[in-house]
């Protein structure tokens, strides 16, 4: 159900047309899709229930999300609500639906209300969705008793109404109180003024860096190959397959193509890697050192 080209509003009209299904046909619909993976009767199903989405998508508009954008949420829960039903418990989908719906639009919304990830526990949602009309209503109370509420005691009123830890409140009114800034802004009013993003350091490795690295590189692909040639064809081959492949092959996949038990490949394995280090260790007091 991409939506596309369509507005909020010419979507909305035409859910507003689907049918209104009653308790049997619902029930007729979800046995159909369950048992028999019917896709008409899903579709039947997901259209009669559009207007339920849309209706609670349109409640999360106030976080600044497009209302394209959370009717498609909000459609994707429901699909998943269908999906995951079960018309054998004696409850309406429509009742079940609206815990999937919700849960979708939800993580929709703290996903982009910011670059910086709102938070992702049940209690960080709670307090999310919650925190400013819990805080509102204690103000209005407060407001009607001719007193003000302040900042540490309005925070610690939150947590315990919404039950959560202090310091969650604290964090999320940070958060919440914020903005996201482009890194492109200028730092200044002048119009040479260089953007922030110029001030950031460069964490990809820096020319010295790259050079000594690939001088690094280089210096070990050569003792690799000269501790290969002190091996006979056979070591070699084991070496190869065993440390050299992107994905290395199995002792006894090994010892079944060289008619070997497993334990004889590993011992020729360790017996290997012991004439390549010494062949290592005669080349170059260099290599000592970089081994040791």
């Amino acid at each position: 159900m991409a939506l596309d080209g369509l507005t909020d509003q010419s979507f909305s009209r035409t859910a507003m047309r689907a049918e209104l299904l009653d308790a049997e046909t619902e029930l007729r619909l979800a046995y159909a899709w369950r048992d028999d993976r019917d896709e008409q009767a899903l579709h039947r199903l997901i259209t009669a229930y559009m207007r339920l989405a849309i209706s609670m998508a349109s409640k999360f508009k106030r976080y600044g999300a497009p209302m394209n954008d959370l009717i498609q949420e909000a459609s994707v829960g429901l699909m998943k609500a269908a999906d995951k039903f079960d018309p054998d418990r004696g409850v309406r989908f429509s009742t079940y639906a609206v815990w999937w719906i919700k849960a979708s639009i939800q993580d929709h919304v703290m996903r982009n209300w910011s670059m910086v990830r709102t938070g992702s526990t049940s209690s960080q949602k709670s307090l999310f969705f919650n925190m400013r009309r819990v805080q509102a209503r204690i103000e209005r109370e407060a407001s009607a008793e001719g007193r003000k509420v302040e900042g540490h005691v309005m925070r610690e009123l939150i947590a315990k109404e919404v039950g959560v830890p202090l310091h969650d409140v604290e964090m999320m009114e940070g958060r919440l109180s914020g903005s996201d800034f482009s890194l492109n802004a200028t730092q200044s009013v002048e119009d040479e003024g260089r953007e922030w993003i110029d001030a950031l350091e460069d964490d990809g490795p820096q020319a010295a860096e790259q050079v000594e690295a690939s001088h690094d590189t280089d210096t070990l692909r050569q003792w690799l190959l000269t501790a290969l040639t002190s091996l006979n064809e056979r070591e070699q081959f084991i070496i190869r397959e065993r440390k050299l492949r992107e994905e290395p092959r199995t002792l006894e996949s090994l010892g079944t193509e060289l008619g070997l038990s497993k334990e004889r490949v590993r011992q020729l394995e360790a017996a290997a890697f012991g004439k390549m280090r010494k062949t290592l260790e005669a080349e170059s007091a260099e290599v000592q050192a970089f081994l040791n």
